[in-house]
């Protein structure tokens, strides 16, 4: 099947009570064990592409990846995504250049101004087939050219959703109930250490999703800033010659219950750069003679896979959806 839109496959999401992955893409082997997972697991998948993507792989080589990707993996349907289009005219080149779905986030602007630029965008996205996901609420993190410190995050005001999504036209909602981007979402102050001495995040403002999807029923929303930072990774990292003390993510049983509700995109891009990175670390340190790229960027592949293919069926529960 050709690249497709979300809409048909956040509708049958929501009806369903599961959530679609969609996972940041940067080069050949992290789009092919994303997709190998998801036609192994007969699984639908947003392929989603940052600023900083493009700027490091090319907006072309990233467009054909995925179209081998489709051509690979016929039964997958696979939507094509640009994440966190800063402005009017990055949306257009996405559109106009093969995705079939962009993400406007002028989440940091003025409420005024953020539903007059995403207004722009559905406009012309829709006159082109394309659909668009937008941004009320201010995650905290840094993602590519994303940064947000923690002060300056704000949680989704729930009264303003309805005005926004009817003023915009946009086809679903990122919101903001505290999650956040990168490894290193939360401070260690913002924590808990459980009895192990593991930090534990604070937990998601649920009564936030709640509230906005009774303002929005059926309405699909998306979570940014999903990844759970599994810490056999960071081990493996940190043994191998890494230092990355206290990262902390999501615990996958709140994204499970996120997804059994009115989420429908769960975004994840961390784990993925944890999984190859562990890979490769201790990959160099057990074999130091090698130098040729494909015997260690295959092991890499293989942990992208096998990730993506425990979020499919454990966290998003898209397993078999297809």
């Amino acid at each position: 099947m050709p690249l497709v839109t979300t809409t048909e496959m956040f509708k049958k999401a929501y009806e369903g009570g599961y959530a679609v992955g969609a996972f940041n893409v940067n080069n050949m082997e992290i789009v092919q064990g994303i997709t190998e997972a998801c036609q192994e697991q007969k699984a639908p998948v947003v392929l989603q592409v940052s600023k900083g993507a493009r700027a490091y792989a090319n907006h072309t080589y990233l467009v054909k990846m995925v179209e081998a990707a489709v051509q690979e993996c016929p039964d997958v349907p696979i939507a094509l995504h640009l994440d966190h289009g800063p402005d009017f005219e990055t949306c257009k080149s996405c559109i106009d250049g093969g995705f079939t779905s962009v993400m406007i986030d002028c989440s940091s602007k003025p409420f005024d101004e953020n539903v007059e630029i995403t207004k722009k965008v559905v406009e012309y996205a829709h006159a082109h087939g394309v659909v668009v996901e937008a941004e009320l609420g201010t995650l905290a993190g840094v993602e590519d050219d994303v940064k947000v410190s923690a002060e300056d995050s704000s949680y989704t005001r729930p009264e303003e959703v309805e005005e926004f999504v009817s003023r915009t036209g946009c086809d679903s909602l990122a919101i903001a109930i505290g999650t956040s981007h990168g490894a290193y979402k939360f401070t260690p102050e913002q924590c808990t250490r459980n009895e192990q001495g593991i930090l534990v995040p604070p937990p998601l403002r649920f009564d936030v999703l709640e509230e906005v999807s009774k303002r929005l029923p059926g309405f699909p929303i998306v979570l940014h800033g999903s990844s759970s930072v599994p810490q056999e990774f960071v081990d493996i990292i940190n043994a191998h010659g890494g230092k990355m003390p206290d990262a902390i993510g999501i615990p996958e049983e709140e994204l499970r219950q996120a997804a059994k509700l009115s989420v429908c995109k769960i975004n994840i891009d961390s784990d993925i750069r944890l999984a190859i990175t562990a890979t490769i670390r201790e990959y160099f340190d057990e074999h130091p003679d090698h130098f040729d790229p494909r015997q260690y960027l295959k092991p890499a592949r293989q942990a992208v896979k096998d990730m993506v293919t425990h979020k499919l069926i454990h966290v998003l529960g898209c397993n078999g959806k297809a």
